[in-house]
């Protein structure tokens, strides 16, 4: 593995370090108190090729490697983990899949609108009562005689469902088969039969619009499948491997935005007439924050350069998202304490981030289910 930077990968990440800085950061309160979808900064980070980041240019993307992604993840999710969660959809569980197991002709009209941000996508696999479990999904697509197939069924959490206009789409086509059943179907939001639920009043990442959609005779087109009928699960779990490498860089970007936070203020902070940050119990938290985030950023690295090089790379993007999520919570809790009455304070962002690497441990595959991956894969047993 190289740890040297190519000159490309360098240049996408000062372009999201830029945005993030001058664009993103300033704005991330607003939008965390109100909710609102941040839709220009969006269309801003796909006119910079930060929404296909992986997507070859003759879809309109940036035509970059795995690393290149990380990088430019960690500098959004450092300005605000909310437009790095719509960006890691976008990137990881939208575009990855269809260039993966899509048509030219899927790729030229679900792809390119995605990654040159003049469409949002969305991934749909979530359900009210199959979380973990997906293989215990209720949504149905039927097969018509005419070839097409009619949707029903409900899904959940689905991020930037309010505001996406094309979905990938889990459903079961034969129940009998169990995972072998399921079915991926690229869905298009403004067509008749999909109705959106309402926008959930999300703990942290709040810009990052999330809600239930509904299919109620949904009619799909037979060129509306995804790879192959009964391929749905396999497409849906290589995805999420990609995905979490997104997340990973997610939750280091929230932590290392919440270490620089803590020390800033250790060195200005003064208590008993010195700097907090010369307290030895206050100096044992910082060499643990440093020595967290280093590690989740190697492990993350490791994983994308696994998978820039075409290898198997579940079990190290498992260890990376497991890893990192779990760093970034930890540091940010410390951060609050070390923040104290300030850390709980609105007045600074330290309670948002908190708040925000929560979310980094439970989608895309809970602690409990990248624990389950790793333990599979080391025994052999399940």
């Amino acid at each position: 593995m190289d740890f040297g930077y190519s000159e490309e990968q360098l240049m996408i990440q000062d372009v999201a370090r830029r945005i993030a800085r001058e664009k993103i950061a300033p704005a991330a309160e607003h939008f965390d108190r109100t909710g609102e979808f941040p839709l220009e900064n969006i269309q801003l980070l796909g006119e910079n090729g930060l929404m296909g980041i992986e997507v070859p240019t003759e879809y309109g993307g940036a035509g970059m490697d795995p690393i290149a992604y990380v990088l430019a993840m960690i500098e959004i999710a450092a300005g605000d983990a909310a437009h790095s969660t719509i960006m890691s959809v976008n990137n990881s569980l939208f575009c990855n899949g269809i260039l993966t197991h899509g048509t030219e002709e899927q790729k030229q009209k679900y792809v390119r609108a995605i990654a040159e941000g003049a469409e949002i996508g969305a991934f749909a696999l979530t359900e009210p009562q199959s979380g973990s479990d997906a293989t215990a999904m209720k949504c149905r697509a039927t097969r018509q005689a005419d070839g097409t197939y009619l949707i029903n069924g409900k899904k959940s959490w689905i991020t930037s469902g309010p505001v996406a206009k094309y979905f990938v789409l889990f459903a079961m086509t034969d129940p009998d088969k169990a995972a072998r059943g399921i079915t991926a179907f690229l869905v298009d939001g403004d067509r008749a039969g999909l109705h959106r639920g309402k926008t959930e009043p999300k703990l942290g990442i709040r810009a990052s619009a999330t809600c239930e959609i509904e299919f109620a005779d949904y009619v799909a087109q037979p060129e509306e499948v995804l790879g192959e009928e009964g391929h749905g699960f396999k497409i849906a779990m290589g995805v999420l491997d990609a995905g979490r490498i997104g997340i990973a860089s997610q939750a280091i970007g929230i932590g290392r935005a919440a270490y620089d936070a803590t020390l800033a203020y250790v060195r200005e902070r003064k208590a008993f007439g010195q700097p907090i940050g010369a307290f030895q119990m206050t100096q044992a938290k910082i060499a643990d924050m440093k020595c967290k985030l280093d590690a989740a950023l190697l492990l993350t690295l490791r994983a994308a350069w696994k998978k820039g090089r075409g290898e198997r790379f579940t079990t190290e993007a498992a260890v990376a998202k497991l890893t990192a999520s779990e760093a970034a919570m930890w540091i940010a809790h410390q951060a609050v304490q070390i923040h104290a009455g300030m850390g709980y304070s609105k007045e600074m962002p330290i309670e948002r981030y908190f708040r925000d690497a929560k979310i980094t441990e439970i989608y895309e595959g809970t602690s409990e289910i990248q624990r389950l991956v790793i333990a599979r894969h080391e025994t052999g047993l399940r």
